[in-house]
C-alpha cells in the first residue's frame, strides 16, 4: 500500500489542465476577444475563398497555385485547432482542458507550424527554379513531385512532434494544474512539471534547429540566389517583374517566421519579458499569418486578383449590395 502511495506521489498526472488565459488582463479578455474572432472570420473566409478559386480551375493547377492551397488548408486547421478555445476561455471561462486533448492539441499546432515551414521552403525553391531555371521548371515541379513534396511535409512535421505527447506523459504535475497560456503550448505545458524537464527541453530545442533553423538557411540560400539571378538580368522591367513575383512570399515568410522565433526564444531566454506579453504576442502568432496569408497573395498576385474580380462580377454580388443600399436609404418603411 506504502508502495503504492509512493508512486502515486512520484507520478501523478491530473485528468485535466486549466488554461487560465492572459495572467493580468482577465478584464481585458472579452475586449481582446472581439479582435480574434474578427481574425479568425477573416482566415476562414480568406483561406476558404483560396481554395474554391484555385481548385476548381485547371489554369491555376501550377505548383506556386497548389502549395497556397496547401498553405491554406494547414492555416485552416491550424486556426481550428487553437482559436475556438481561446475564445471559449474568453467567452464562457471554460478553461478546462482533457490532459489527452492538451496533448493532442499541442501535437497539431506544432507539427502544423512545422508542415507550413516545409511549404514555405517549397515555395522558395519553386521562386527559385522559376527564375534561375525558367526552361526547367515543369519538369522539375510536375504535380507529382507538388504531391511528394505535400506527403513530406505531413510525414516530416508528424515525425518530429510524435515524441512529445510521450516525453510529456513520463512527467509528473503534482504541484499545480494550472497552464498559464490561452492553448497547450510545448514549452508551457513542460514548465508547470515538477520533475526533470531536461530531455523535454533538448528535445524541443532540437527540433527547432532541425526544423526552422534548418528551412530558414535553405530559404536565405535560395533567395540569395534569386537576388544574384535578377541583378544579372540586363531588363530593368525583366528584374522589377521577377521581384514582383517573390514579393508576397517574402512578406509571408517574414510574418510566419517572426514570431515564431520570438515565441520560441522567450520561452528560453525571454525571463525579464512579462508573461502577458509572450502570451499574447503567441496568441497573434498563432494568428495573424494564416489570416494575412491569403490577403497577401490574393492582393499581389494579378492571376488571382482577376479570378476574384470574375466571380464577384458574375455573382453581381455589388449590384445587389448596391440594390440594397438604395432601397434602404430611399425607403423609410425599412427603418421601422
Amino acid at each position: 500500500m506504502d508502495t503504492e502511495n509512493n508512486t502515486n506521489e512520484d507520478f501523478y498526472r491530473p485528468k485535466t489542465f486549466l488554461l487560465i488565459g492572459i495572467p493580468g488582463l482577465e478584464m481585458a479578455e472579452f475586449w481582446m476577444s472581439i479582435p480574434m474572432c474578427i481574425m479568425y472570420v477573416l482566415t476562414v473566409l480568406g483561406n476558404s475563398a483560396m481554395l474554391l478559386i484555385i481548385m476548381p480551375q485547371e489554369t491555376f493547377h501550377k505548383p506556386m497555385y497548389l502549395f497556397l492551397c496547401l498553405l491554406s488548408i494547414i492555416d485552416l486547421v491550424a486556426s481550428a485547432t487553437t482559436t475556438p478555445k481561446i475564445l471559449c476561455i474568453f467567452w464562457f471561462n471554460d478553461k478546462e482542458i482533457a490532459f489527452d486533448a492538451c496533448l493532442a492539441q499541442l501535437f497539431f499546432i506544432h507539427s502544423l507550424s512545422m508542415m507550413e515551414s516545409t511549404i514555405l521552403l517549397a515555395m522558395a525553391f519553386d521562386r527559385y527554379v522559376a527564375i534561375c531555371h525558367p526552361l526547367r521548371y515543369t519538369s522539375i515541379l510536375s504535380n507529382s513531385t507538388i504531391v511528394k513534396i505535400a506527403i513530406l511535409a505531413m510525414i516530416r512535421g508528424s515525425l518530429f512532434m510524435a515524441p512529445a505527447p510521450f516525453l510529456i506523459r513520463r512527467l509528473s504535475y503534482c504541484r499545480t494544474n494550472i497552464i498559464a497560456h490561452t492553448y497547450c503550448e510545448h514549452m508551457a505545458v513542460v514548465k508547470i512539471a515538477c520533475t526533470d524537464t531536461t530531455i523535454n527541453k533538448v528535445y524541443g530545442l532540437t527540433v527547432a534547429l532541425l526544423v526552422i533553423a534548418v528551412d530558414i538557411i535553405c530559404i536565405t540560400v535560395s533567395y540569395s540566389a534569386i537576388v544574384w539571378a535578377v541583378f544579372r538580368l540586363s531588363s530593368k522591367e525583366a528584374r522589377h517583374k521577377a521581384m514582383g513575383t517573390c514579393a508576397p512570399h517574402i512578406c509571408v515568410i517574414l510574418i510566419s517566421y517572426v514570431p515564431a522565433l520570438f515565441s520560441f526564444f522567450t520561452h528560453r531566454f525571454g525571463h525579464n519579458i512579462p508573461l502577458h506579453i509572450h502570451i499574447i504576442l503567441a496568441n497573434l502568432y498563432i494568428l495573424i499569418p494564416p489570416m494575412f496569408n491569403p490577403m497577401i497573395y490574393g492582393a499581389r498576385t494579378k492571376e488571382i486578383r482577376r479570378r476574384i474580380i470574375t466571380v464577384f462580377t458574375h455573382t453581381h454580388v455589388f449590384s445587389h449590395t448596391f440594390a440594397l443600399w438604395v432601397i434602404l436609404l430611399t425607403n423609410p418603411c425599412c427603418y421601422a
